[in-house]
């Protein structure tokens, strides 16, 4: 971790993509709205999914950073590199499941099938992102395994 972020150019690309990441999730899940003014809708009854969406964004930008310094430090060990990058854009684009508005344009577009898949990703958000938190904490992990053991880093 410390060779990862040692580097500025790592630091400022893991705050990117939380930034990013909690903007783009909010503002799907309606936790934010720009429109006329910027206002952030929090009460009791969505504090919960708001701090996944928190922890999701923190930890999509730590685990994208690390997968992106690490593809530049193996770049000929082409074995090993998709599954980091790939649970990290799982564990992102599960976290995007209350849809919101887009849960409309969804059942407009595909009729039943999006009907039931928009009341499917709204019953079961909560579940869904602790799943994303979950797969994101397991990607990390494994990224900083191999990190710690294929770039041979020294202290």
């Amino acid at each position: 971790m410390k060779a990862v972020f040692s580097k500025p150019v790592n630091i400022i690309l893991a705050v990117a993509i939380s930034t990013g990441l909690f903007v783009g999730l909010s503002l799907v899940s309606e936790y934010i709205f720009i429109s006329p003014l910027l206002v952030l809708n929090l009460n009791s009854g969505n504090f919960l999914g708001f701090v996944l969406i928190v922890a999701i964004s923190i930890m999509s930008g730590l685990v994208l950073s690390m997968n992106v310094y690490r593809i530049r430090v193996l770049r000929n060990n082409s074995k090993t590199m998709g599954t980091g990058v790939l649970g990290s854009i799982i564990g992102a684009s599960a976290g995007a499941c209350s849809c919101g508005s887009i849960g409309f344009a969804a059942i407009s577009v595909f009729g039943t099938a999006g009907g039931i898949a928009t009341s499917f990703l709204t019953n079961y958000e909560l579940p869904l992102r602790l799943g994303s938190l979950a797969i994101l904490g397991y990607t990390f992990y494994t990224t900083k395994k191999s990190l710690h053991s294929e770039c041979k880093i020294k202290n």
